[in-house]
């Protein structure tokens, strides 16, 4: 099995370019949220972690934002709690499609939490910098400061353009995207 990792910046298209592969997908953005409106163990993790934050199940994205926006150290709390939850999901993901040619990885804090493996094709999207704001700021609940945050815990863009095999620059334009992620598949196959 062929593990492709996609990789970039918040808002880069990152999940977007991963379905143009066309195989079967991992969104830890989507697991994070299914966690948050299902599991009641992370639920009493985090009530315990942050009390003050967290007061009935399910998880609301507003408490999400309150318990970053109120400290930033509540960020890694939030992650180290529901982090392992995700790990667990991508193994499951990962054992069910074992005889699958190729998975496609999209998980933003893949590169920071090692949660990589030497073999993984790594494919670094890149997007202009004025675009991706201009479109993260159509999000219904984008905050700066949020944004910020989480910039801060990523390593820096160059260092995974660096470690990538192959780079898709994103200009929004689908065309342009599925011509390049046909040339990688093809390169790989």
């Amino acid at each position: 099995m062929i593990r492709i990792a996609v990789v970039g910046d918040i808002g880069s298209g990152k999940s977007y370019v991963a379905k143009v592969f066309g195989y079967p997908v991992f969104n830890a953005d989507l697991e994070v949220a299914k966690i948050y409106r299902n599991n009641r163990k992370v639920f009493q993790k985090l009530k315990k972690k942050l009390p003050q934050y967290f007061d009935s199940f399910p998880v609301k994205k507003k408490e999400i934002m309150n318990a970053i926006l109120s400290n930033k150290r509540n960020l890694k709390k939030i992650i180290k709690i529901v982090h392992y939850e995700v790990r667990k999901k991508m193994n499951d993901f990962l054992k069910k499609n074992k005889h699958k040619k190729i998975v496609v990885l999209d998980i933003p804090l893949l590169l920071e939490n090692r949660i990589n493996k030497k073999k993984d094709i790594l494919v670094f999207v890149e997007s202009r910098k004025l675009e991706i704001l201009r479109r993260l700021k159509k999000r219904k609940n984008f905050n700066m400061k949020i944004l910020n945050n989480f910039k801060r815990i990523q390593l820096p863009l160059d260092l995974k353009k660096q470690k990538s095999q192959f780079i898709i620059k994103n200009n929004f334009k689908k065309n342009s995207v599925k011509i390049r992620v046909k040339e990688i598949v093809k390169n790989l196959i």
